[in-house]
């Protein structure tokens, strides 16, 4: 398993818009548009981006989704203390 990954997410308060927007992602839409569009935290402006990151950087559940996914995945709903996340992985 690798030391880093690189990263992009799409923030929002509730599960459904969480889901609502991984099926927006699964039928098709551009994962960094949507984030632009709808993602609470500051990294939006940068379509979700939030760089290369190692273990420990993230709150723990964030954490645990980014390093199981595989290079291109995108994660189902994930909740933190933040909201719900879902996760792409870039590399």
């Amino acid at each position: 398993m690798s030391a880093k990954v690189h990263c992009a997410h799409i923030l929002v308060k509730t599960l459904t818009d969480a889901q609502a927007i991984k099926t927006r992602i699964d039928k098709g839409e551009g994962f960094s548009e949507i984030a632009k569009q709808v993602s609470l935290c500051p990294s939006s402006k940068k379509g979700g981006d939030l760089g290369t990151f190692g273990r420990n950087q993230m709150v723990k559940p964030f954490e645990t989704a980014a390093f199981q996914l595989e290079r291109g995945q995108i994660s189902d709903p994930v909740k933190t203390e933040f909201g719900y996340h879902i996760i792409k992985r870039i590399g």
